[in-house]
């Protein structure tokens, strides 16, 4: 296989992101995330590093599980202080005219009508250049911050974002016609009413009237991004999204995970190869092995393994375990474990102490980490791309903006020499990026596209 491969750098508006204790590195400007030349500084950054877009993620909640409350989430900043990622994209879009900006929203807190009329905004401030990366929010704290007691049962959460997304593919595409909008100043007559629609939806969770308030932007319905890892997230993604963010931990898991997804969606009656998908990556990149080396011992030394531990949320400290007790007895004795936490390391004959040595080790969590020259992390990109059938990297961040700036000065140079990599910008929406020309709105295969007004 070969081919262009896309590339996210992974993001978030908060001091800690996913590279626990780093915030304490001197050359790491994270604390600037409040300012806004940080993220304009950023986006003038990836644009001349040719990058697809910035991937935001987001959370509504705290990391309260371990030890029994979100003090070490708060002391270590682990994504707390943690600010609005739909904020900072205008400021970003500004300054750039490619940049395209994937931003996190839940579906399980906020009705759908308000957040239609968000994203239309982003998509005609940005023309064009927005995708929303679909979460249904897990933390017990985030229910809690709206209002309910616990958590929202997690399929029934994946049952309401359904429903969330077919309101929203009703006022995107359904609304307003196409020719809606006349501009006719002879006449006084700037949008046609008999081609603005109300849905007049009434669902098990959402009644919305409409009609929509924001006029039909470039892109319609913006770029569909989705990350869920269970049975039910990957009929989700399968059903709706144009581009996954892949979060198995090994090569061949990666490789099962696109391979079944696109199973799936073709199954759904649409195109699997109208969906791109993004497995994290962790690069450190010097022109030496020897610089390499160096800059992975001044990494560790700042990386807080209780951060990591946090943000896994298993309620427990394995730190108070013996360390060579296995996972699997402590999972089969039961107890608080999150899916996203413990129970996915049963089954692999691991240790307390195995998971211990891994989350305070720089390079963890990711199934992609690769440090060393760029002919190596050049290879080893490729290599991955060609065998999982991955179209894209999200570029996880050490330093910020240094790893972006590394990977930009010595690996960009070393794919495109490798014809893997863009020379240039195509003036295009977000959604033609990834599908190819004149693919500026949801493909008629897509479920979002059953909802257009025919003429």
């Amino acid at each position: 296989m070969s081919g262009i491969i896309h590339f996210n750098l992974f993001e978030m508006n908060c001091v800690g992101h996913i590279q626990h204790g780093l915030w304490t590195h001197p050359a790491n400007n994270r604390h600037r995330y409040t300012d806004l030349d940080y993220w304009t500084d950023l986006a003038k950054l990836l644009e001349r590093g040719l990058f697809d877009a910035v991937f935001l993620a987001d959370v509504v909640g705290a990391y309260d599980r371990f030890r029994g409350g979100p003090e070490t989430a708060i002391r270590e900043a682990v994504q707390i202080p943690a600010n609005d990622p739909l904020l900072v994209v205008p400021a970003m879009a500004a300054v750039t005219r490619h940049l395209g900006f994937a931003v996190t929203f839940s579906t399980t807190y906020e009705p759908p009508f308000a957040h239609a009329r968000r994203m239309s905004t982003l998509d005609h401030l940005t023309k064009g250049r927005v995708a929303w990366n679909v979460v249904t929010s897990y933390l017990r704290s985030a229910a809690r911050n709206f209002g309910l007691d616990d958590e929202i049962e997690h399929d029934r959460r994946y049952e309401i974002a359904e429903e969330y997304l077919e309101v929203l593919y009703k006022l995107w595409e359904g609304s307003w016609e196409d020719g809606a909008v006349l501009r006719d100043r002879d006449r006084h007559v700037y949008t046609d009413p008999a081609k603005v629609h109300p849905i007049d939806h009434v669902g098990k969770h959402f009644r919305v009237a409409g009609p929509h308030l924001s006029e039909p932007s470039p892109q319609r319905t913006p770029v569909i991004y989705q990350a869920g890892n269970s049975e039910r997230g990957k009929e989700f993604a399968a059903r709706h999204a144009e581009a996954v963010f892949t979060g198995a931990f090994s090569l061949e898991a990666v490789r099962e995970d696109i391979a079944d997804t696109r199973r799936r969606a073709a199954a759904y009656g649409r195109n699997p190869e109208h969906i791109t998908f993004f497995p994290s990556a962790s690069v450190i990149v010097a022109r030496t092995q020897f610089e390499v080396d160096a800059k992975l011992a001044d990494l560790q030394r700042h990386i807080r393994p209780e951060g990591f531990l946090a943000q896994r949320g298993s309620g427990i400290d394995l730190a108070a375990y013996d360390p060579g007790e296995l996972i699997d007895d402590i999972v089969a004795r039961g107890g608080d474990f999150t899916e996203r936490a413990i129970r996915p390391l049963a089954g692999r004959g691991l240790r307390v102490r195995d998971v211990l040595d891994s989350v305070g080790r720089v390079g963890q969590g990711g199934p992609f980490f690769v440090a060393g020259t760029p002919e190596r992390v050049a290879d080893e990109i490729e290599r991955w791309a060609d065998e999982t059938g991955a179209t894209g990297f999200n570029l996880m961040q050490y330093l910020s903006p240094g790893t972006a700036e590394d990977f930009i000065e010595l690996v960009v140079p070393e794919l495109q020499r490798r014809g893997r990599y863009r020379t240039s910008y195509e003036d295009s929406t977000l959604r033609e990026r990834l599908l190819g020309p004149g693919v500026h709105r949801l493909p008629a295969t897509h479920p979002g596209a059953a909802h257009r007004r025919q003429p």
